[in-house]
């Protein structure tokens, strides 16, 4: 029996997809066993040249034609966005047909919702490649680690920022860094949502919620980009033997569940300190498993089209084998607390002036705001010098205001920077 297949969209996935799914329909057959037909596909723009040119009878410029065509059994959304994606998603669910989607907006918005709507169709949504491209990570934390109380998920997710902090850690500006990312195409022109941390931020949403069991709402994720990075920083990083990172971390404790973006600096034993360019790596940790790490390409036409074909075929025979009675995720209640409650560490580098008293007075805004400092460096003599701190796990609004006295300190000239590091507790 053949599993019709309806595409929403067909773009650099899309059109990745379709070849595997058309060229290679009777490869894929025999080695699942499996007749996956597509027979319909829509598009915005007839007149674009494609990277691979589809058959004219299966096209449609009307995406509503893919989910109501009674011979679509699975839909597969790569249109990206919330809408109108998140309409034709629900639209086929509450049509009894199954869905995969590579749409991180869309399932960190609305995934607990859309989740719940194929749980009463009795079929699958299946969304692999929403988050890492082409790195299994979804379904290992849906069902590999799904007896596992994981306490933390963190990872480079964002393959554009990796790139740009590996070429500066290598020595380029940023600004020299972003002209070679766009002109490689690993870099929109329009670099905002990779490089302000929004891409990594949904995808540390889906991860947290799917990690803890509890929807964690875009919006409760605190963001910081690497927009203000400089290399002197960078530099200074590599020198104190860590390397700077833009890392989605997740973690739970008893306290609550906090998960957060931000540029973060990873000392260069760890995992993840090794993962450079575009590539993309989640590092997960639990009681029992100890710690696990899966890398590979976070993007990518090819890459993310094999974890959507992965879900395509988990998603046929699923629809071979009857309705689904359990549904893969569920979610139950949990606190998302602020981030200004967590415990964190920072880099912090100064600007003072060089005379006697100055680490008197520093150490005293840290004392007074309760922060305990682990390492000072100086560098520079005469009229002004170059302090570089790392302080001791501290609470987050405890190192703000620290932060903010120093500021005020005659003897300080700037807070020139202001970077967290990782720390090995949650």
């Amino acid at each position: 029996m053949a599993i019709g297949i309806g595409v929403l969209g067909s773009g650099i996935v899309g059109g990745a997809l379709l070849r595997r799914l058309i060229e290679d329909r009777q490869a894929l057959g025999a080695r699942t066993g499996l007749d996956l037909e597509v027979r319909k596909v829509a598009i915005r723009s007839p007149k674009k040249v494609r990277s691979f040119p589809i058959p004219g009878h299966l096209v449609t410029t009307d995406a509503t034609e893919v989910v109501s065509d009674p011979g679509v059994q699975l839909v597969v959304e790569v249109m990206g966005g919330l809408e109108p994606a998140g309409e034709l998603v629900r639209t086929a669910l509450r049509s009894g047909k199954a869905v995969v989607t590579a749409n991180k907006e869309l399932m960190a918005a609305r995934g607990s919702e859309l989740l719940d709507e194929a749980a009463k169709a009795g079929v699958s949504l299946l969304f692999e490649a929403s988050v890492g491209g082409g790195i299994p990570i979804i379904r290992p934390l849906t069902e590999t680690l799904a007896g596992e109380p994981l306490t933390r998920v963190m990872g480079i997710v964002n393959g554009t920022t990796n790139y740009l902090l590996t070429r500066m850690e290598d020595g380029a500006a940023f600004d020299e860094a972003l002209a070679e990312a766009q002109a490689r195409g690993y870099a929109e022109a329009d670099p905002t949502a990779d490089v302000s941390g929004a891409d990594a931020v949904a995808k540390a949403a889906i991860l947290a919620s799917l990690a803890f069991g509890t929807v964690v709402d875009p919006a409760h994720v605190y963001r910081e980009g690497i927009e203000h990075i400089q290399s002197v920083d960078v530099g200074y990083a590599s020198n104190l033997g860590y390397v700077l990172k833009l890392l989605a971390i997740a973690d739970k404790a008893p306290e609550g569940i906090t998960v957060r973006v931000h540029p973060t600096l990873v000392p260069s034993a760890h995992p993840l300190a090794a993962v450079r360019g575009v590539a993309n790596a989640v590092f997960v940790q639990g009681p029992e498993v100890g710690e696990l790490l899966f890398s590979g390409p976070g993007a990518g036409g090819g890459p993310t089209a094999t974890a959507v074909l992965g879900d395509v075929i988990d998603a046929a025979r699923e629809l071979l084998a009857g309705p689904r009675v359990t549904p893969r995720v569920r979610f139950g209640p949990g606190r998302v607390r602020p981030f200004e409650e967590s415990t964190t560490k920072w880099y912090i580098r100064l600007r003072v002036i060089d005379a006697p008293g100055v680490l008197a007075a520093i150490a005293g805004a840290f004392g007074e705001a309760g922060v305990s400092i682990k390492s000072v460096w100086q560098e520079g003599r005469q009229d002004e010098a170059t302090l570089l701190m790392i302080t001791h796990d501290a609470v987050e609004a405890n190192l703000r205001a620290a932060v903010s006295s120093m500021s005020d300190l005659d003897v300080v000239s700037e807070v020139a920077a202001t970077i967290r590091v990782q720390s090995d507790e949650p």
